[in-house]
């Protein structure tokens, strides 16, 4: 330990192949006083009013990321379903709501971000347990799981519903 190797910021080194000691920061990197945690994406609030739109470009990779975040951090209250029959009840405890009221259909995305991030009643606050970007995925997930139970033929793409109207080409049985 008398001896022990060290480096200069930006000295040479050997062991990697670009010759340099210092790495290069990871993409995404914030120092620890650049965040701006009042930013809207952050906060899921604008001048005190919660977002009514999600500040990410919704498509299927954040609500694949969405749907694994909601199944680790909120399925064992809510349920997969969000109906609120998760195994917390299952095992006895008390009954958390369920994500399909028409109060939580109602409410702006920012809501929800807000109560996922500083928690709500018995719900505790999962602020340093889940990345911004993740709780705005949850919420994606969560407004996907609403519509689907509340879906109609409606809201189904005219082209598609026509491939439900019409009868199956399959060779089952007649």
């Amino acid at each position: 330990m008398q001896d022990m190797p060290k480096y200069k910021p930006l000295g040479a080194s050997r062991f990697f192949a670009d010759g340099r000691n210092s790495r290069p920061l990871p993409r995404g990197v914030i120092a620890r006083d650049e965040l701006d945690e009042q930013d809207p994406a952050h906060t899921g609030a604008k001048s005190g009013v919660f977002l009514e739109t999600i500040p990410e470009p919704i498509d299927e990779s954040l609500l694949a990321r969405g749907r694994d975040r909601f199944d680790i951090y909120c399925s064992p209250c809510h349920g997969r379903l969000g109906d609120g029959n998760g195994m917390i009840h299952q095992r006895g405890f008390w009954i958390p709501p369920t994500l399909h009221t028409d109060r939580l259909r109602n409410v702006p995305p920012g809501y929800i971000f807000q109560v996922i991030s500083n928690g709500y009643g018995a719900m505790p606050d999962y602020r340093n347990q889940v990345n911004a970007q993740d709780r705005w995925a949850i919420v994606a997930y969560i407004r996907a799981l609403q519509l689907s139970r509340h879906a109609t033929v409606n809201d189904i793409p005219e082209a598609a519903r026509t491939q439900l109207t019409q009868p199956s080409s399959g060779g089952g049985a007649k």
